[in-house]
């Protein structure tokens, strides 16, 4: 996971705490939100936060984090570990560091590769990474504030690297600018491979996640690194869907991102994300809850009535009715300007993107949305041979 920290880079200041209650004073900030999950590693845990946020989660990891398959490569960077003194020992991540502790003490090495770090100069990219570090009975020396990598480099860098050995724990994929800059300065880098990203288990899911950005039937997709960012793009990519995901992202989709680096995929294909100013999942659902709604959310100006249009949800006098994809998918596309008539033509291409249907299929969806809507079925008004608007004050 990218734990990369730095300021928000958000027209929302995401970093400032979130507020307690969402439309209509209820206790659930993202009712009537679909956020989606592309990580595979503890996306439970970062589920369980959007869920108690009223949020409709939608998990489909487009990466996996899977083992070595040959435990002989980390058996290998092991033993050249423990061919000298090692100067410098860099972990990059809490569950690499620990696997490798683990692993190393499985094959009966792990007091020797203790020894041997004993004796180096240890540096955690961040606090689980630091965390890892004490709890394998060593301290750390350095870790910088911003947890970012490029920090960490600089901090090395600093030092005299000519002639030193360092040992540095890789996290899913080897980060060759960082190995190579220090072999540049002059050190002997023993990269430790601790796990790999590999492609996800259920790519149809991941599939469906592109099909339902397309279809704006997903209001946020959160991203935990880099990899996952690039790989959910790729998949966009093979399918065909590409420019129609970063249409749907520029304008309708938001992107979250655990930090700048995990965004940095996106970045030239112009999609703006939002990220914390601390790279946790917490906090990453905290700017989710802090920005998702105000993109989402359309208060129609109807007398008598206090009527909040927010995702797949209306909220009316303070209750919220959930509202299935397609029926939302009208009613958000009348809430653009309120009052304003939209021909059937118009609702079929705007929310049955890339589906085939008739106009037959539009009415039908009206009629489930004013049946979702009971007594409160007028605000949604039929224009006698033009199409549909709703029925609010244009005061």
């Amino acid at each position: 996971m990218d734990t990369t920290t730095t300021e928000p880079h958000t027209p929302g200041s995401p970093g400032s705490p979130a507020p307690a209650t969402g439309p209509g004073n209820t206790s659930e900030p993202l009712i009537g939100c679909v956020v989606a999950i592309t990580s595979d590693r503890r996306r439970e845990e970062l589920a369980v936060l959007l869920r108690r946020r009223g949020a409709e989660v939608v998990e489909a990891p487009t990466m996996r984090i899977i083992p070595l398959h040959d435990d002989r490569v980390l058996r290998a960077a092991t033993e050249e570990c423990l061919r000298g003194p090692l100067d410098y020992a860099i972990a990059t991540t809490g569950i690499g560091w620990r696997a490798w502790i683990s692993t190393a003490e499985g094959w009966g090495l792990g007091e020797l590769l203790g020894g041997v770090l004993a004796g180096a100069t240890v540096a955690a990219r961040g606090p689980k990474a630091t965390g890892a570090i004490r709890q394998s009975g060593l301290r750390e020396t350095y870790s910088p504030p911003s947890e970012s990598s490029t920090e960490l480099l600089q901090w090395l860098l600093a030092q005299d690297l000519a002639g030193t050995r360092i040992a540095v724990q890789l996290h899913g994929s080897a980060d060759t600018a960082f190995l190579d800059a220090l072999r540049g300065a002059g050190a002997e880098v023993v990269p430790v491979p601790v796990y790999q990203w590999g492609p996800p288990q259920d790519t149809a899911a991941v599939g469906r996640l592109v099909e339902a950005v397309v279809r704006r039937q997903v209001h946020a997709v959160a991203f935990t690194s880099a990899p996952g960012a690039a790989a959910f793009l790729a998949a966009a990519e093979n399918s065909g869907s590409l420019p129609k995901v970063v249409d749907a992202m520029h304008a309708d989709v938001l992107a979250a991102c655990i930090g700048p680096v995990c965004a940095a995929p996106l970045e030239p294909h112009g999609i703006t994300s939002v990220w914390p100013d601390r790279g946790r999942l917490g906090s990453l659902a905290r700017v989710i809850t802090q920005e998702l709604p105000p993109r989402v959310r359309r208060r129609l100006n109807t007398p008598g009535r206090d009527i909040v249009v927010q995702g797949n949800a209306v909220l009316i006098d303070g209750r919220a009715v959930p509202l299935p994809p397609l029926p939302a998918g009208v009613l958000r596309e009348l809430a653009r300007q309120p009052g304003r008539v939209l021909s059937r033509a118009e609702l079929l291409r705007r929310v049955w993107t890339g589906m085939r249907r008739d106009e037959h299929a539009v009415e039908a969806t009206v009629a489930r949305l004013r049946s979702s809507l009971g007594e409160h079925a007028d605000v949604v008004a039929t224009v006698t041979k033009r199409g549909y608007r709703l029925a609010v004050d244009p005061g």
